[in-house]
């Protein structure tokens, strides 16, 4: 008995012993891919993947647009595109609040003045904008709405334009967009500027929270230019039969999906945003990294719109596409888009109606730009035409604020803000039927893993399959970490550390990672912790993180302070970062990246069962990957969730609700508030 109980004793300590001081791991025990890819820009697998799905998505809708061979199927196309842009956008309002409209001051110009307006497109949502207003107008002149690009001044920045316009005859409006110039949603009272910039910062900001609610911030800013709209109309200066857009970069977005959807505009000229968006797929990390959600509408490629179904809703009317051959919207896809609605215009009869015109620079809307596309503007308005440009007289930004203060939250102490607003559309729609996470997961976008072979890895790309190779192994402290790579998808290959020991077979196997990737050295004791309890360990990298990652810090053109200095954070940035603009573009292409994660677990789990021969998958994480850890075992019936104490759960309504600003950006999924 005394040798029992002293041999009891014995193990006790060194239980004790071995958890007291860990086994040490050395990094590459951890490490799959042997071969490091030196710092800089990469075409990496995921991003080619992305690429070539977008690809494939346009070419379905090239042929449908095939079968359009009569005035008939044209308005049956227009009235579908019509229906999934408001789908994306979550609809727009559905009554019209009253403008109370106000004048501020008034600036005389030669030959123009600009009178400072405020007007709220929403109750209590104040839209600051200027009028430009041609001297000794005798009749209605035609009038041009002109929407900022992103500028942290708004519509001061566009002054040049729109002088430029009311010198040729036509009454000019140009509004600040929510979270620009006059409209911060996030000022800091004390520093005297924003919380995140007002270029593309407060967007991403916006942007992010209003996917999770099943709309797009495009909503707003499409809103507000509609409002403009009909606030021109109350003006007696204005022909209400002669009322065009233009407006370039983030205006230019906004010309084309005003005149879309409002068909009171008569002509557009969108410039330097007109492209083929799967080659915004493929350029955007490297040349506009910075996150604009706006410009991402949730299936904006997968559901056959596109930049051409923007250009066909507005057909018969005229437009010209004003163009940079330099531009980080491809001038390819500049091309490829108008000489597809130019041939539809052409097959209907006209062709003299569209138009596009280029300029060898950068993104900007030159001088050349604006001469051919005012000359467009002034054949279809009845214009006199001009061979020239009204030299301009710039003001300064403070000069032409409509608010006292320069920031309408400061001067309207009730004034909305949107991400209050946003709220309010969530708790207005919550109530409408909505899927569980699982039946989201496995819809019409489901690539059916379920059903995959899991099969040796023979060198083959890897379509609908999930081949594995073994690409070395270790050991630590008497438990063995192999390593595998799971090619799947074609070109993607996954990272998997199959930790297990190495005298026992048959476990059960845990799925482990944290938000940005497989396990690392520093989470070794709980993974030995779990090995101990019997688990076998599979923990792997998601497809664009962790060994998968680009090797590459996106570096924001418009405010280099955007992302963190740090590399790690600055890829992970929901601001301007790589991740981000993965994560976007799975939102055009139809499938978030959330779901793509979940695809990874499940992907991990069939080669747990198939090639370990585990006959149960279990799935936890620490912390913020827990949220995914849940998920997973919600949307994959093969997986069961492990439990864990410490982990931290996020929930998308409540993200909503407390009008959350920033959150990790591998959880953004549309509508994710509504799911069951």
């Amino acid at each position: 008995m005394r040798k029992s109980l002293a041999a009891l004793f014995y193990l006790t300590l060194l239980a004790v012993a071995h958890w007291a001081v860990p086994a040490q791991v050395a990094p590459d025990a951890l490490t799959v891919l042997r071969s490091r890819v030196a710092p800089g820009p990469r075409i990496t697998p995921y991003l080619q993947h992305q690429t070539f799905t977008a690809w494939r998505q346009d070419e379905i809708r090239r042929e449908a647009l095939n079968y359009v061979r009569s005035p008939s199927d044209l308005l049956r196309l227009q009235r579908e595109l019509r229906g999934k842009l408001l789908d994306m956008l979550g609809g727009l309002p559905n009554q019209k609040s009253s403008l109370n409209s106000q004048i501020t001051g008034t600036i005389q110009m030669d030959g123009f003045r600009v009178e400072k307006l405020i007007f709220e497109s929403l109750p209590g949502f104040h839209v600051p904008a200027l009028v430009y207003v041609p001297g000794a107008v005798s009749s209605p002149r035609p009038a041009v709405l002109v929407p900022c690009g992103h500028s942290a001044s708004g519509k001061s920045y566009y002054q040049a334009i729109c002088q430029r316009l009311a010198q040729r005859g036509y009454v000019v409006l140009c509004w600040d967009p929510v979270g620009q110039g006059e409209r911060s949603q996030f000022w800091d009272v004390k520093t005297g500027k924003s919380r995140y910039n007002l270029v593309c910062g407060e967007h991403a900001v916006l942007g992010n929270l209003a996917y999770l609610a099943g709309a797009n911030l495009a909503r707003w800013e499409i809103w507000d230019g509609i409002r403009a709209l009909d606030y021109l109309l109350t003006r007696p200066e204005v022909d209400p039969n002669r009322i065009s857009i233009t407006g370039t970069s983030g205006g230019g977005f906004q010309t084309a999906h005003i005149a879309a959807l409002d068909e009171r505009v008569k002509v557009a000229a969108p410039s330097c945003y007109i492209t083929a968006l799967p080659m915004r797929v493929y350029n955007r990390i490297f040349e506009d990294p910075d996150s604009d959600p706006e410009q991402d509408l949730f299936g904006m490629v997968s559901d056959g719109v596109d930049h051409p179904g923007l250009l066909l809703l507005m057909y018969p009317r005229p437009v010209i596409v004003c163009a940079a051959v330099l531009d980080f919207f491809p001038i390819e896809g500049t091309h490829k888009t108008y000489l597809e609605v130019s041939e539809i215009y052409r097959r209907f009869g006209h062709p003299e109606r569209i138009s596009l015109t280029e300029g060898y620079h950068k993104h900007q809307y030159s001088d050349e730009n604006q001469l051919a596309a005012f000359a467009f503007l002034d054949r279809f308005n009845g214009m006199p035409v001009r061979e020239d440009l009204a030299p301009v007289k710039k003001l300064v930004d403070r000069a032409l604020q409509c608010t006292h203060s320069g920031q309408v939250i400061l001067d309207y102490k009730d004034e909305r803000r949107l991400l209050g607003i946003i709220r309010e559309y969530y708790l207005e729609h919550r109530k409408q039927p909505s899927p569980t996470l699982a039946e989201l997961y496995l819809g019409s976008s489901y690539p059916h893993i379920a059903d995959w072979p899991v099969v040796a890895y023979d060198g083959r790309s890897s379509e609908r399959k999930i081949a594995w190779e073994a690409v070395g192994g270790s050991e630590v402290g008497g438990v063995a970490i192999g390593r595998y790579l799971l090619h799947h998808h074609g070109n993607l290959a996954m990272p998997v550390l199959h930790v297990h020991d190495k005298g026992k077979s048959g476990r059960p196997a845990l799925l482990w990672f944290r938000l940005d990737g497989k396990a690392k050295p520093e989470d070794w004791p709980i993974i030995e912790k779990y090995v101990n309890e019997g688990y076998d360990i599979v923990s792997f990298d998601f497809r664009g993180l962790g060994e998968d990652r680009m090797p590459y810090k996106a570096n924001s053109a418009d405010d280099p302070q955007l992302a963190p200095s740090d590399f790690d954070g600055a890829y992970a940035s929901p601001l301007s970062g790589v991740l981000a603009n993965y994560v976007y573009n799975s939102i055009l292409t139809g499938r978030p990246y959330f779901l793509q994660m979940i695809e990874d677990a499940e992907i991990a789990a069939r080669f747990a069962r198939e090639k370990l021969k585990a006959e149960q998958v279990f799935v936890t994480a620490p912390e913020r990957a827990y949220t995914l850890a849940y998920s997973i075992a919600e949307a994959v019936p093969s997986i069961t969730l492990f439990p864990r104490q410490t982990g931290q759960f996020i929930k998308w309504s409540e993200l909503v609700d407390q009008k959350r600003e920033v959150w990790p950006i591998p959880y953004l999924l549309p509508g994710g508030a509504y799911v069951r």
